[in-house]
């Protein structure tokens, strides 16, 4: 039975650019090539020299998010004969992402990043036109050939819903008797849009899967139910006294999922028909969760969140110079509240105010502006931006959970399931991984959990 070897060519352990390699039975695929959403220039990239150049005879993309597909135009640069496979949904998506990537990056050499940009809008054209479509559960080989039922194969590929943001996939790969999975970013409950996870239940012979929610437990009685409503009662409130309400999200994934969840409120009577404004990214891919309602798992297949909901467009410099006014929601992008982007511009009109209202949503990096302003205290002399002066913060700050990932409970449940002799725990922090790490020694003593060093290949 031929070899199987792993590389991680994230640079670090932690959540940053994501990008995994399989060597098997005599094939190489690429599984993910993100961007790292804290660094700039190269050190964004993954760690692409532990990778030869034309090697690769396949690549796989789980989604969307900049984290697993923010490098991708250089990846396959360096890897020109490699086909790319991903859903229909995925393909969409990153198209709008990459060239979105673009537009910062050149505004980011405007102001002195000289190795942006990375790649050029051209080029994401020419990789649009490279990406190959996968529905789900269709077993193909890396040449993206359909295999059929009953049908053997050295190696194939399938995919499965993850649940995580429209089109994200888990992928199977069956090799030479052994079946590998990959998770990539997944969620086993249902949100306001996406279904929960349809993963294979059969047992596995290696787990790759993400940890990002492993150094926290769910807190005892949380339902997402319970806190959908105490964030609609959290707005209402804050509208009750004039305020505006600040929501800085990701504009892919959870801008389509606060939308339908505001079209809920209102049906249900828990909102008014106040004005809610998002991004202009956050328009574009909301399109396309409305081009595809009726063909992808989702829930409210009916739901065409620009005509129902309504939100207005913000965009550009007329944005950046709009004031914030009371009684309206601003669901801006970025989630982390990355310099100049629109959600960290707003801030400022906020913070410092303690009658406008700050909600975060989802999940930041520690070390993000959004993130220490999720760890400070009230009165707290906290900074936005290097090129702003720093502010106190104020205004109401308010937490909840509606994160895209799976719980910590939720996925241990999952490898106990499909019991894997082999477990390499990818996507986290270093908290998160050793809760995973500890848990799962104890749960499964006969498997093997693996932490793989960033750029050393990894005998299985």
């Amino acid at each position: 039975m031929g070899g199987l070897t792993f590389t991680n060519l994230t640079r670090q352990i932690e959540i940053g650019a994501n990008c995994y390699c399989l060597d098997l039975a005599g094939k190489r695929i690429v599984l993910d090539s993100g961007l790292h959403p804290r660094f700039d220039g190269a050190a964004a990239l993954p760690d692409f020299s532990r990778l030869a150049d034309g090697t690769a005879d396949a690549i796989v993309l789980s989604h969307a998010h900049q984290d697993h597909v923010g490098s991708m135009p250089v990846l396959m640069r360096r890897q020109p004969q490699a086909p790319v496979f991903m859903t229909d949904a995925t393909r969409l998506l990153s198209d709008v992402m990459l060239h979105n990537s673009v537009n910062v990056m050149m505004k980011k050499r405007d102001e002195g990043v000289t190795e942006y940009p990375l790649f050029t809008h051209r080029e994401v054209d020419v990789a649009f036109k490279r990406w190959r479509p996968i529905p789900l559960r269709t077993r193909f080989d890396v040449t993206g050939e359909r295999i059929l039922p009953g049908e053997d194969a050295e190696l194939s590929l399938e995919f499965f819903d993850a649940g995580h943001i429209l089109g994200s996939v888990g992928t199977l790969i069956r090799a030479q008797g052994r079946q590998i999975f990959y998770t990539g970013d997944v969620q086993f409950d249902d949100q306001t849009i996406m279904q929960g996870a349809q993963f294979p239940e059969e047992e596995l012979d290696v787990l790759i899967i993400e940890t990002t929610r492993g150094d926290r437990a769910t807190p005892p009685g949380f339902t997402r139910e319970g806190e959908e409503l105490r964030f609609a009662q959290a707005i209402k409130t804050a509208f009750d006294r004039g305020a505006g309400v600040l929501i800085p999200l990701f504009a892919l994934g959870k801008t389509q999922e606060i939308l339908a969840m505001f079209y809920e409120f209102r049906r249900k009577g828990l909102l008014g028909l106040g004005p809610i404004y998002i991004g202009g990214l956050g328009t574009k891919l909301s399109e396309i969760y409305d081009k595809l309602a009726q063909f992808v798992p989702r829930q409210h297949p009916e739901l065409q969140l620009l005509h129902d909901v309504a939100p207005f467009t913000m965009a550009g410099r007329a944005a950046e110079a709009t004031p914030l006014k009371g009684g309206r929601l601003y669901a801006l992008s970025s989630g982390m509240m990355t310099e100049k982007t629109l959600s960290n511009v707003y801030a400022r009109q906020v913070i410092s105010n303690p009658e406008h209202s700050l909600f975060f949503v989802g999940y930041a990096d520690p070390a993000s502006p959004a993130g220490r302003l999720r760890l400070a205290s009230p009165g707290d002399i906290v900074q936005l931006s290097p090129d702003v002066p720093p502010q106190a913060l104020n205004c109401e700050v308010e937490q909840f959970n509606f994160s895209a990932h799976a719980t910590r409970e939720t996925l241990r449940a999952y490898v106990n399931k499909v019991r894997p002799k082999k477990i390499i725990l990818v996507h986290g922090d270093a908290g998160a991984i050793e809760w995973f790490r500890s848990t799962l020694a104890g749960d499964l003593p006969n498997s093997e959990i693996l932490l793989p060093t960033p750029g050393v290949p990894l005998e299985l």
